[in-house]
C-alpha cells in the first residue's frame, strides 16, 4: 500500500499552503502526492492523477460560467436572470455535493482564507436582518451571500493551476455564446429572447451584457497568449475580437470605461509575465495571426450596420451610431456632454446617490437591512423626487453600505485591502513564485478591477452570471495564496476536516438541492401567473374596448392569475402594479385597490402607489379612506408630483374646487406635473374659463403620453374652440379623426361638436 507523503518538514506546524486543495482521502488508500511548489515554500499536497478524474466540482463550476450566459428564456413567463440565478444556485451546490462525496473520508485539513469569511459576514447579517427589516428581501440576501460563499470555498480547494484554464475555457465560451445572441440581435434583429434596451443577449438589458462580458476579456487574453497551435490562436483571436464587438454594439459606458482600464493594465501584465506565455515562443507567423485576426474582427464586424429597427430608431433620435464602432464612440463622446450630468441618465443616478448617502451618514452602523434599500429609499429622498421605479442603487458600493451598515464597511474596506494586498504581492513576486503565480493573479485582479469599475454605475453584484465570476475570481487568488505558502492576515489558513464533516456536509447540500428545487418551482410559478395576468390586461387595454363582455373571461382569468401569483409571493414589486394600471382604466377600482394594496404591504413607503389607492378609493366613493392615505403620502412627500396630483383630484371632488384649480395652475405652469395632474388641470382649467392653461395641460400630456393623443387633439380642439379659434379647432379635431382606427371613429366623434362633423376626413 502507497503511503502519504509529508507535505512539511518534521516539526512543522503546517501552513494553509501544505493542505490539499479537493479530491477524496480514502482511508484504504491514503496516497498523496507533492504538487510542484514555488521555490523555497511548503509543498503543496496534490491528489494522485487517479482521484482528480473523479473530482468534478471544477466541471460543474466551469459549466456553470459557461450556461449562466449563454442561456435565456425564450418567453416572458420567467425572468432571464432568474434562470441564471438558477443555474448558478444549483450548480453551486452540486459542486458542493460532488466535494463531498470526494472527501467523505477525508481526515486531512482543507482550506480557508479571510475571502470566505467576507460573504459568510454578509450572510449571517443578512439571516439577522430578516427580524427587524424586511423578511422577504432580507431572506434572498442571505441565499445569495451563501452561494457566493460556497462558489469561494469550493474554489479555493479546488481550483489548482492545471484545472484553472477549464474555468477560463468556461468563462470564455460563455461570453462568446452570449455574444452571438447579441450580434444577432443587432445585425438581424433576432427576437428569441424578449429584451429591453436592445441588444441584450440573454441578459433582458444591454448593461448586463456588456458588464459581464468586459470583466471576461483578461480570461480570454490569458487563453490566447498561452495557446500553442495555430488553430487555437485563430479561434481565440476570433471569438475575443467577436467579444468586444458584441461589447462594443451595446454601447454601455461603463464597460467602455472598463475596457479603457484593461487596455492599460494588461499589456503590463503580458510584458512583465511574457516569459510564462506561449507567445514569447511563437514565431513571425503565429504573431500575425493571432494579432490580424483579433484586428480584422475588430475593424471587419464592428463596421456592419444594425438592421435592427429600434437602434435605427434609436441613432435617428439621438444619433448614436449604426454600427458598433460607431455606437461605442457615440457613447464615450456623450461623457463629455454637459447634458448627460443635468438631464440623463448620470443625472437621475445622481440623485439616488445622494439620497442613499443620506441613509448611509443616517443609519451608519445597522444599515436599513439587507435588500431593503428599495423599500426604505423613499424615507430618504429630496422633497418632491421620486425614485420608485428604481430597484438599485446602480452604484454597489453604496448599496452594500446603506444596507448592511457596519458589517458592509467591514467587508468592503477587508475587500479593497486584500486586492491592493494581492496586487503589491503580486507584483513582488520573484523567482518560481513568479513563474508559476504571477500572471495567473495578475489576470485575475485585472478582471476584478474591470468588475469593479463597472460596480460603480450598474449592479453587477446582483446578477448572477457578473456575481459568479466575481465570486470565483476571489477563489482563484485564495487558491494561489495557498500554494504561495506566505504568512499573513490575508494569507490561507487550515480548517481541520473529519469524514463526519464531509457527510454532513453532503447531507446538507442535498438538503439545500431540494430546498432549491422547491425555491424554483415557485419562483417560475408566480412569476408565469403574475406575467401571464400582465400580458391579459395589456391586451384588453391595447383593444380600447375595455367593457365589451367579450372580455369578461379573459377578466376572469386575470384576476385568478394575479391572485394566484400574489399569493406564492406579495413581494412582487416590478411586474404586479401594472395590472392594477390597467385595471384602473377600464374603471375596476375596486381590484385594481387590492392589488395595489397588496404591493404596499411589502412596500409601504411607494408615494406613488399611495396615490394610486386614494384615487381608487374617491372613485369607490371612500373619502376618508382616500383622504387618511393622501395624507400617509404627504407625511413623506408633500411635493411629490404624484402627491400633489392625488390633492388636487379630492379637492376638486370634495368641493373645493377654487384651491384645486390654483394648485394645479402653479404646478403645471412650473412644469412639476404628472399624467393625473395634467388631466385634472385641463378639466378645471376648462370650467374656469383659463383656455390657455386648458391647451398647455393637453399639449403636455400629448408630448409626455403619444398614446392618448388622439384623445388629447380632440380636447385641444375643443379649448381652441372655446377660445374663439375655430380654425385651429378644426385642424385638431381633422388630426384626431385621421389618427383614430376605423373601429374607434365613433368614439373619437363623440368628443367633437356634430356641426364640425360635416368637415372631416
Amino acid at each position: 500500500m502507497a503511503k502519504k507523503k509529508r507535505s512539511t518538514p518534521p516539526g512543522s506546524n503546517g501552513s494553509a499552503a501544505s493542505q490539499t486543495s479537493s479530491g477524496a482521502q480514502g482511508a484504504a488508500n491514503p496516497r498523496r502526492a507533492a504538487d510542484s511548489a514555488p521555490s523555497g515554500s511548503p509543498s503543496v499536497l496534490q491528489l494522485p492523477t487517479e482521484v482528480l478524474r473523479g473530482d468534478w466540482t471544477v466541471a460543474i463550476l466551469a459549466l456553470m460560467m459557461f450556461l449562466a450566459p449563454a442561456l435565456g428564456v425564450p418567453n416572458e413567463l420567467m425572468l432571464q436572470d432568474t434562470l441564471k440565478s438558477i443555474v448558478v444556485s444549483f450548480a453551486a451546490l452540486a459542486a458542493g455535493l460532488f466535494f463531498f462525496w470526494n472527501q467523505r473520508n477525508r481526515a486531512q485539513a482543507l482550506r480557508w482564507h479571510v475571502l470566505v469569511w467576507l460573504p459568510l459576514l454578509l450572510s449571517v447579517y443578512a439571516l439577522g436582518s430578516m427580524a427587524w427589516s424586511h423578511t422577504y428581501l432580507a431572506g434572498v440576501e442571505a441565499i445569495r451571500w451563501f452561494i457566493f460563499t460556497l462558489l469561494v470555498w469550493l474554489g479555493l480547494n479546488t481550483l489548482d493551476r492545471e484545472r484553472l484554464p477549464m474555468v477560463a475555457w468556461g468563462i470564455h465560451a460563455g461570453a462568446f455564446v452570449a455574444a452571438l445572441w447579441t450580434a444577432l440581435q443587432f445585425w438581424a434583429d433576432f427576437n428569441f429572447f424578449p429584451q429591453g434596451p436592445n441588444p441584450a443577449s440573454t441578459f433582458v438589458n444591454r448593461n448586463f451584457f456588456a458588464e459581464f462580458v468586459v470583466c471576461t476579456l483578461p480570461f480570454s487574453i490569458w487563453l490566447l497568449v498561452r495557446a500553442r497551435n495555430s488553430a487555437t490562436i485563430t479561434l481565440l483571436a476570433l471569438t475575443t475580437g467577436f467579444n468586444l464587438v458584441a461589447m462594443f454594439m451595446t454601447g454601455t459606458r461603463s464597460a467602455l470605461l472598463a475596457l479603457l482600464s484593461l487596455a492599460v493594465v494588461m499589456p503590463v501584465v503580458l510584458w512583465r509575465y511574457r516569459a510564462n506565455f506561449a507567445m514569447q515562443r511563437w514565431d513571425a507567423g503565429k504573431r500575425i495571426l493571432a494579432v490580424g485576426v483579433l484586428l480584422a474582427t475588430v475593424l471587419g464586424l464592428g463596421l456592419i450596420a444594425t438592421g435592427n429597427p429600434k437602434l435605427i430608431e434609436e441613432n435617428r433620435l439621438e444619433g448614436r451610431g449604426l454600427n458598433a464602432l460607431e455606437r461605442s464612440f457615440a457613447r464615450a463622446k456623450s461623457m463629455t456632454q454637459t447634458e448627460e450630468y443635468t438631464e440623463r441618465s448620470f443625472s437621475v443616478r445622481w440623485v439616488m446617490w445622494k439620497a442613499t448617502s443620506r441613509i448611509i451618514a443616517q443609519r451608519p452602523l445597522s444599515g436599513v437591512g439587507a435588500g431593503a434599500w428599495e423599500v426604505d429609499i423613499p424615507l430618504y429622498q429630496d422633497a418632491g423626487s421620486q425614485l420608485e421605479t428604481d430597484y438599485y442603487v446602480h452604484n454597489e458600493f453604496l448599496q452594500l453600505l446603506a444596507e448592511y451598515g457596519l458589517v458592509g464597511w467591514i467587508f468592503l474596506l477587508g475587500l479593497l485591502a486584500y486586492l491592493v494586498r494581492a496586487a503589491w504581492r503580486t507584483w513582488r513576486l520573484q523567482g518560481s513564485d513568479a513563474d508559476n503565480e504571477g500572471a495567473l493573479r495578475a489576470v485575475t485582479l485585472a478582471a476584478l478591477m474591470a468588475f469593479l469599475i463597472v460596480s460603480n454605475a450598474g449592479f453587477p453584484w446582483r446578477m448572477a452570471s457578473t456575481g459568479a465570476m466575481f465570486a470565483l475570481a476571489l477563489a482563484i487568488l485564495a487558491a494561489s495564496d495557498a500554494r504561495l505558502a506566505q504568512r499573513s492576515w490575508s494569507a490561507a489558513s487550515r480548517l481541520p476536516w473529519r469524514p463526519a464533516f464531509s457527510q454532513a456536509g453532503a447531507v446538507v447540500a442535498m438538503v439545500c438541492l431540494a430546498l432549491a428545487s422547491y425555491i424554483t418551482q415557485q419562483a417560475a410559478a408566480c412569476e408565469s401567473l403574475i406575467v401571464r395576468a400582465t400580458k391579459i390586461a395589456l391586451l384588453v387595454s391595447q383593444s380600447g374596448d375595455y367593457n365589451n363582455p367579450k372580455w369578461d373571461a379573459q377578466r376572469k382569468e386575470m384576476l385568478q392569475l394575479i391572485k394566484a401569483g400574489t399569493d406564492i409571493n406579495p413581494h412582487y414589486r416590478k411586474i404586479t402594479p401594472m395590472v392594477a394600471d390597467e385595471m384602473a382604466k377600464w374603471g375596476d377600482w375596486t381590484n385594481a385597490v387590492w392589488v395595489w394594496e397588496s404591493v404596499l404591504g411589502s412596500r409601504p413607503y411607494v408615494t406613488a402607489i399611495m396615490s394610486n389607492v386614494a384615487r381608487g378609493y374617491a372613485q369607490m366613493g371612500q373619502p376618508d379612506k382616500a383622504m387618511a392615505m393622501l395624507e400617509r403620502a404627504k407625511q413623506l412627500q408633500p411635493n411629490a408630483p404624484s402627491v400633489r396630483s392625488l390633492e388636487v383630484i379630492l379637492l376638486s371632488r370634495n368641493g373645493n374646487e377654487p384651491k384645486a384649480y390654483a394648485m394645479a395652475r402653479e404646478d403645471i405652469l412650473a412644469d412639476r406635473y404628472d399624467y393625473d395632474m395634467v388631466n385634472t388641470g385641463f378639466v378645471l382649467a376648462m370650467r374656469a374659463q383659463d383656455w390657455d392653461l386648458a391647451i398647455k395641460s393637453i399639449e403636455l400630456r400629448n408630448k409626455g403620453w403619444p398614446a392618448q393623443k388622439v384623445d388629447g387633439d380632440a380636447r385641444l380642439g375643443n379649448a381652441w374652440l372655446a377660445k374663439g379659434d375655430t380654425a385651429k379647432a378644426l385642424e385638431y379635431f381633422r388630426s384626431a379623426v385621421a389618427a383614430t382606427p376605423p373601429a374607434q371613429r365613433q368614439a373619437t366623434l363623440n368628443g367633437i361638436p356634430q356641426n364640425f362633423w360635416s368637415q372631416l376626413p
